[in-house]
């Protein structure tokens, strides 16, 4: 099938949206996405829209009164590997949004907020069911801004004892040898550094000679980590 007969992208992109569906072979607008479509975007009959479900597949669609109507084969991609995964400890204010929102954009598979020995924040249980949610929808909504057909896996706030329990893991730090393609998952301290226990519970990797804030760290390392795995950088 084919949009008009002309023949369709091979991947989402260019100036049509990107939305996340339930199901691809049968997709279904949500209502919030329906309304951006609508109002923000104002697309009109017969745009294209490009539709995921988060998990490798995807299509081409085309807009038609409110609903989609498939107009291409479902495609799936295979899920990026190695799985890179980036821990930040958590930061003030809106920046974790920030920083859920821009690993999402640069394709990092699982991110882990957590909270280090030094970390000025600090969530309540209450606290972190809304801001898993909070960033959930952020990471979310960068995955179709960014026309990812796989979304990450964002995790709740977690100790960073119990991250560290997982074999493989490094510390972003000063000092610390150069970021390789081995490093598939990395963690990034507060602002206040590492305490001396944390210090020496895993290898250091370097990613800048001066001193970075939080945000700017976790973005850094991320951009170096899917950079080394798509082969961007030798």
């Amino acid at each position: 099938m084919a949009h008009n007969s002309v023949e369709l992208p091979d991947r989402p992109g260019g100036t049509a949206p990107h939305v996340i569906v339930t199901d691809v072979d049968a997709p279904v607008l949500f209502d919030e996405d329906l309304h951006h479509l609508e109002k923000v975007r104002r697309l009109r009959a017969g745009d294209l829209v490009s539709v995921t479900d988060g998990a490798g597949a995807w299509r081409w669609c085309e807009f038609q009164a409110s609903v989609l109507v498939s107009c291409a084969d479902i495609q799936r991609v295979a899920k990026p590997e190695p799985v890179l995964t980036v821990g930040f400890a958590l930061v003030k204010g809106s920046k974790p949004e920030l920083v859920v929102q821009k690993l999402t954009e640069l394709g990092i598979d699982v991110i882990c907020p957590f909270v280090a020995e030094r970390s000025v924040v600090r969530w309540d249980d209450s606290k972190v069911e809304r801001q898993t949610a909070r960033l959930t929808k952020v990471s979310r909504e960068a995955s179709m801004q960014s026309r990812r057909v796989w979304l990450p896996d964002v995790k709740p706030v977690a100790m960073f004892s119990d991250i560290v329990r997982t074999g493989g893991v490094v510390r972003a730090d000063r000092g610390g040898e150069a970021l390789n393609a081995r490093h598939t998952t990395v963690l990034v301290g507060p602002e206040g550094g590492w305490s001396e226990t944390e210090q020496e519970s895993t290898p250091i990797v370097g990613i800048s000679q001066t001193v970075l804030r939080a945000e700017t760290a976790a973005i850094a390392v991320g951009t170096l980590m899917v950079s080394l795995r798509d082969g961007l950088l030798l």
